[in-house]
């Protein structure tokens, strides 16, 4: 699959645990997929919501492009992703039960066009996050040894 990975959401793994993933397409307008082409893309405090059967993307921010003159787009609004049904269904079946949210994990362009992987997450209390900061410190430590 040709894949190219624009922006990731490091954050998201930090703050979430992901149970879930489901890669979307993205509703775009005008100049903003030159805009991700450059890189000007934050996914840091983004989220997704499921509205009448359809899923919207919030705060992605997607600087304007330089060359967009008056045909620019504005950088933080709402845009529509595009999922099955079915997958929208299973979606909104496991938020209401079990409270997860829809995290945005990964953008990347796939045969030109631009995709979002979103993730099923639940997030992670204080104790989790000091016992992955903890598990990765002595991953690293382990690794520093072997290779001595």
């Amino acid at each position: 699959m040709d894949k190219k990975v624009i922006s990731t959401n490091r954050k998201a793994f930090h703050d979430y645990l992901i149970f879930d993933k489901f890669t979307a397409g993205i509703v775009l307008t005008g100049t903003e997929i030159k805009s991700i082409r450059k890189g000007a893309i934050n996914l840091k405090d983004s989220f997704a919501k499921i509205e009448n059967s359809e899923i919207f993307l919030y705060n992605m921010h997607i600087s304007p492009y330089e060359q967009g003159n008056r045909y620019n787009h504005e950088p933080d609004r709402v845009r529509k992703l595009l999922l099955n049904k079915q997958e929208i269904m299973k979606m909104l079946g496991k938020i209401k039960k079990d409270g997860y949210a829809i995290i945005p994990l990964e953008l990347f362009l796939s045969h030109g066009f631009a995709k979002i992987e979103i993730g099923l997450a639940k997030g992670k209390k204080l104790y989790d996050k000091r016992e992955a900061i903890a598990k990765k410190t002595q991953d690293r430590d382990i690794a520093r040894q072997i290779k001595r």
